[in-house]
């Protein structure tokens, strides 16, 4: 794959890597540094890609990665007072009902919700992009379905 290549396939995945960080991170700055880190450390093993028909997908695993270190990294850097601030001053008006219940989703489940019904791919796909088994992919989305359901039905009550 050459670099004309490459930055087109990125240019095209670039929303799909943002809504995948988002599900796994909380800051937007951090989701923006993951995503950069990914698309650097593909670009710098480029090589051990095989097929370049699986670009986004091996891209995706990376980011994902990625995610999962920063996390590690900044867990214990994050002050709890500082969390809850974060948390307080994103206004709720801003996002609709379902973005908020998947955003409260646990991480496992919400990672597999967004990549299969925001993302579009196929249980096969994710079992790939994760490593886990079809079968556990199928089980965190009638998880997150259930859950989803439940929390969109508890805020529905609370409008009322």
């Amino acid at each position: 794959m050459n670099k004309d290549t490459f930055i087109a396939n990125v240019l095209e995945a670039e929303s799909t890597l943002y809504h995948v960080s988002k599900s796994i991170l909380i800051h937007d700055q951090d989701c923006e540094d993951a995503v950069q880190e990914a698309i650097l450390k593909a670009y710098n093993k480029l090589d051990t890609l095989k097929k370049e028909q699986y670009f986004k997908t091996w891209l995706v695993r990376i980011l994902i990665n990625e995610c999962y270190s920063l996390i590690r990294k900044e867990c214990s850097q994050v002050p709890y007072e500082e969390y809850f601030e974060s948390a307080k001053s994103n206004d709720k008006k801003n996002y609709s009902d379902l973005y908020l219940a998947i955003q409260n989703l646990p991480q496992r489940i919400r990672i597999t919700i967004v990549l299969y019904y925001v993302e579009g791919y196929s249980v096969e796909e994710i079992k790939e992009i994760l490593e886990i088994p079809a079968g556990t992919v199928k089980s965190r989305l009638a998880k997150g379905r259930n859950l989803l359901k439940i929390k969109l039905e508890d805020m529905e009550v609370n409008y009322e």
